[in-house]
């Protein structure tokens, strides 16, 4: 792949440094942009995601622009929370929008951050981008409900936006296991270490996840593929049960096979000590990347237990000090 000029709106979290870190490492020039001026390898680009301003000249003769822009979820959803959930992605992919059609050069493909959780909770079947229901949640707790509106409106701000000359593509991403710090698989292992990685809740919902080494290889593969517009879900191809899927993490930290269990109520109890929701760990997210596995993209770690090893070596690696 040639030098490309990527521009990552909303770069400076978690996952927007995993990409900005990697494209740099391979020879592409970075734009970061964010609210907060961060020393850097590579150029960090101010903005308030509220206003159209310099920022938005970056985006002139870019390739690709990735917005990861949001508010996090992890979080309690209070009316302020979820009116700062849902316009801080809402807005920003409008705003960003705007920026690309007001480009006499605009890029050539825009990826917009998206999220698995648009589909229903799903224990009988896989969930890919053709079948998948999406918007149908019944008898499910209203938050769950509300995430699915947010996604759903944040796909339909990208797809209303007028940019006739760039390519779309609504990233519905599963959780992104990375061994840094702060990340979900960080957090994961931190409960495997203190002996609390047990099942949560039934156990029988499935976690779907992908490797970090195959969502950078995914981005990549998007950009090249431009047959590939729309939705388009980036996640293993093998979800796994959370009861499996927490087992396998506590084999793999060479612990007793024994991990303390979480039963809804005291989920509930801690989801709310810690100031986030349950739905983080009791919906069923059984999604496939259909579309990407169309197309040819073949996983370096589609399963889990290779995934987890591999992750807890680099984890290991990392905390070595």
């Amino acid at each position: 792949m040639p030098p490309l000029r990527i521009v990552l709106p909303g770069g400076s979290g978690h996952i927007g440094q995993i990409l900005a870190r990697h494209f740099h490492e391979q020879g592409h020039f970075v734009s970061v942009i964010s609210r907060h001026n961060k020393l850097s390898k590579w150029d960090t680009i101010l903005w308030d995601a509220n206003t159209l301003g310099r920022w938005a000249k970056c985006l002139e003769g870019a390739d690709v622009v990735i917005n990861l822009a949001g508010r996090t979820v992890n979080c309690r959803y209070t009316e302020v929370n979820r009116r700062e959930i849902k316009n801080s992605r809402i807005f920003t992919t409008h705003l960003v929008g705007d920026a690309i059609a007001r480009c006499s050069r605009p890029p050539r493909l825009w990826i917009n951050a998206s999220t698995a959780t648009i589909y229903r909770h799903s224990i009988d079947r896989p969930m890919d981008e053709v079948t998948g229901e999406v918007g149908e949640e019944p008898n499910v707790p209203d938050t769950w409900k509300f995430s699915i509106d947010v996604a759903i409106g944040w796909e339909r701000t990208l797809f209303a936006a007028n940019t006739p000359k760039t390519r779309r593509v609504a990233m519905r991403s599963a959780i992104v296991m990375s061994p840094e710090d702060g990340g979900g698989f960080d957090i994961l292992l931190g409960l495997v270490r203190w002996g609390l990685g047990g099942t949560a809740g039934r156990g029988d919902q499935y976690v779907s996840w992908i490797h970090d080494v195959d969502f950078v290889r995914a981005i990549e593969f998007l950009i090249s593929h431009e047959e590939l517009e729309g939705p388009v879900n980036v996640s293993s191809p093998y979800p796994v049960i959370n009861r499996e899927f927490m087992c396998c993490l506590r084999r793999g930290w060479c612990t007793s096979y024994f991990g303390l269990p979480a039963p809804r109520w005291a989920l509930s109890i801690g989801a709310a000590l810690l100031s986030t929701e349950t739905e983080l760990v009791l919906k069923s997210r059984r999604v496939v990347p259909k579309r990407l596995l169309d197309a040819g993209f073949e996983f370096h770690f589609p399963n889990w237990r290779g995934a987890c090893h591999d992750l807890i070596q680099r984890w290991r690696e990392i905390h070595a000090d």
